[in-house]
């Protein structure tokens, strides 16, 4: 079997890093996970028996807004963990990029080493997301790669857009458990002190502001007051002032018996089969939409902003709703129109549910996944 170095930057889960367990899985005997900082990732890897070690000891400071400047002063810190990512490469295959940060290490060693790059592409490269020298620095660092794996259609023509290398990019989606949301119902709304009679949205992301917590919590203004919003995440790369921002919202709206605050929980999939309905905000292009695909396998109805990957996993009005980024009224008339029609909305919960088992099974993504890499690897 392929031997792969997988590298990320995260010391924390999110999308990316779940994707990367799943894909990490089928070559635990033949793997291993470099991190760029520790963390409760490193513990849920170790927790699915895939070797992992942090090899920074000390948190990369650039950032996808960073100016050209913040990124040089970056280079000298960088250069003892390229140094032993290069080292530690010549014993794999190949050299897997999960992220941006672990593109640029990984790029650089798989120079040294002369070791194929793989990158993950999990970004839509907009200039919504990316500073213009960020995003200068991700395509030309991808162009040298032997494969860029991008987790959708929208993520892919970004990169093609930016200049990426037609030649060398892939879509697959990301893949799914689907064993993991087949779990019996629980009466979560007494666990949380929530009244039966509540109508349920919940919203799953980390707090920030172009995940649009903001835009959910002005919608509840203009739904019935029985409409209780979960909001299950935390803040994560410095974006704190933003949770405030949303403590003072629910004050300023007087929705103080209307909004919980969950923070991380890992008992998701059971929450979202709890609630009615599980919105998705993103305010700009979303590179895929996990949140949307695990709400369909849950078989809960999902309304999500009608931009990036979303699209692709959402066929308005049969499988879910699909609302204008950043507006309230219209993300509204999706809730309001949910709890109207009851049986419709189950229909296409269905229907949704149906489409997300077909498309995402994870054994099938990582098939094709392998498919891709074992084309690297000389034989």
């Amino acid at each position: 079997m392929t031997r792969i170095l997988f590298l990320d930057q995260s010391g924390k889960p999110g999308g990316a890093e779940l994707c990367l367990v799943d894909i990490a899985k089928p070559y635990r005997d033949n793997c291993l996970v470099g991190l760029f900082a520790d963390g409760t990732f490193k513990q849920l890897l170790e927790k699915q028996h895939i070797p992992v070690q942090v090899l920074a000891t000390k948190a990369i400071e650039v950032r996808k807004e960073s100016s050209l400047a913040q990124g040089l002063g970056s280079v000298k810190q960088l250069l003892p963990l390229i140094n032993r990512v290069a080292t530690l490469s010549r014993d794999y295959d190949l050299i897997y990029a999960n992220t941006q940060k672990a593109l640029v290490v990984g790029a650089i060693a798989s120079f040294l080493s002369r070791r194929p790059l793989v990158y993950h592409l999990h970004d839509i490269l907009s200039l919504d997301h990316f500073s213009a020298t960020n995003r200068r620095i991700a395509v030309t660092l991808a162009n040298r790669a032997a494969l860029v794996i991008a987790n959708s259609q929208a993520s892919q023509d970004a990169f093609i857009a930016a200049g990426g290398r037609k030649d060398i990019v892939e879509f697959v989606y990301n893949g799914f458990d689907l064993a993991l949301y087949q779990q019996p119902a629980t009466d979560l709304k007494q666990q949380l002190g929530i009244d039966k009679d509540r109508f349920l949205v919940g919203h799953f992301s980390r707090l920030s502001p172009w995940k649009g917590q903001h835009i959910l919590l002005e919608a509840l203004t203009s739904c019935p007051e029985n409409v209780t919003a979960l909001l299950v995440g935390e803040a994560l790369f410095g974006e704190q002032d933003y949770v405030q921002q949303l403590h003072a919202q629910v004050t300023e709206l007087k929705l103080e018996n209307r909004v919980k605050f969950l923070g991380f929980r890992d008992d998701v999939n059971s929450l979202m089969a709890a609630c009615n309905l599980v919105t998705h905000t993103s305010t700009v292009a979303e590179p895929f939409g996990r949140v949307i695909v695990e709400a369909m396998l849950c078989g809960t109805p999902v309304v999500a902003t009608q931009a990036g990957g979303a699209q692709e996993l959402i066929e308005s009005g049969k499988t879910g709703w699909l609302v204008t980024p950043g507006d309230a009224m219209d993300l509204a008339a999706a809730i309001n129109n949910c709890i109207a029609q009851p049986e419709q909305s189950a229909k296409m919960a269905q229907a949704a549910n149906l489409q997300a088992i077909q498309r995402f099974d994870v054994a099938a993504i990582n098939k094709q996944i392998a498919q891709l890499l074992s084309k690297l690897v000389k034989t």
